[in-house]
């Protein structure tokens, strides 16, 4: 019989054998081998450094780009749209580069007779109710609400109302021109939304804007996100309605406003469409689209994403 103490020696035997092992081959190896690791360390540290560099060459030529941009704005706007009147609409999540774009149309000249800025509540399935009675109340004499869409959808209703406040409209061919909105009657109907705080709307707001400008942010994501996405296109049909129209801001994600005008038969034909408007480049092509829209009455699709035809539209006359 094999005795503890033959397997005491046995284990420390083996143990040992593989210490040896382990201490030869790791001397005869460690030349060798830690030479090539410190090599490959060595080539891994320069792609590494090369890289960054390159990383920050693509930033500065990105910088550059938004300067030349900011340069060029001037020789292709200047006085573009003087005389001309504008409404604009910012929608959620367009904070940070809305006022940029304004900016960047200013330099054409062009009157912006009101900013609206179109708040979440707006598009919150929740209320939809509430917003017909809004747009029911808020009826006035030459903003009736027998010139409102017929049904049940608060968004659409509600941006009927909007865009015949702030917009002139049109006159038949032939036919006297259309009676107007009063100011009192625009600066009621926009008081009841702010007020109850669909909307902000900055002061000195006015109607008579002869095209508008919607300023779009990234799609929502919540549960409602489909129905938010269709209110969307909702304002936007009732804002292009015999009336000009350009969308500019984000065209990525899932149930953007930009992919669905673009995608629709309809209204890729009379909504022109900017997808970059986030960056200095997509700034001063919104404004050249506008320009376009209102003073060549042409559309077209501009950016970087699916649907655009060019970055920029052919310099306006």
């Amino acid at each position: 019989m094999i005795n503890f103490r033959y397997h005491v020696v046995s284990l420390t035997a083996v143990f040992l054998a593989l210490a040896i092992g382990l201490v030869v081959g790791t001397a005869a190896l460690n030349g060798p081998v830690a030479d090539n690791l410190k090599s490959q360390i060595t080539a891994l540290n320069k792609d590494l450094s090369n890289k960054r560099d390159e990383i920050n060459q693509y930033r500065e030529e990105i910088n550059r780009s938004q300067e030349f941009a900011t340069q060029i704005a001037p020789f292709v706007l200047d006085g573009k749209l003087t005389g001309r009147k504008l409404a604009v609409l910012a929608l959620p999540g367009t904070d940070q580069y809305a006022d940029k774009v304004i900016q960047m149309l200013s330099i054409t000249g062009v009157t912006v007779t009101a900013k609206v800025t179109v708040q979440d509540k707006f598009f919150d399935p929740a209320v939809e109710l509430e917003l017909l009675d809004l747009a029911s109340e808020s009826s006035q004499p030459t903003i009736s609400t027998t010139d409102l869409p017929v049904n049940s959808n608060g968004v659409e209703t509600a941006s009927a109302q909007l865009a015949l406040a702030l917009l002139q409209r049109p006159s038949a061919p032939g036919a006297a021109p259309a009676t107007q909105p009063s100011a009192a009657d625009v600066t009621a109907v926009l008081t009841a939304y702010s007020k109850a705080s669909y909307i902000a709307v900055e002061d000195n707001a006015v109607g008579g804007a002869e095209a508008t400008l919607i300023i779009t942010g990234a799609p929502a994501v919540d549960k409602d996100a489909a129905k938010k996405a269709q209110s969307l296109v909702n304002m936007a049909e009732q804002f292009s309605d015999e009336r000009r129209l350009v969308v500019a801001g984000v065209g990525v994600g899932e149930g953007n406003l930009i992919s669905a005008v673009r995608g629709d038969p309809t209204l890729n034909k009379k909504i022109s469409t900017v997808d970059n408007a986030s960056t200095t480049d997509g700034q001063v092509a919104s404004a050249m689209a506008t320009v376009e829209r209102v003073v060549d009455d042409k559309t077209g699709h501009y950016g970087l994403a699916a649907g655009a035809s060019a970055l920029v539209p052919k310099a306006a006359s």
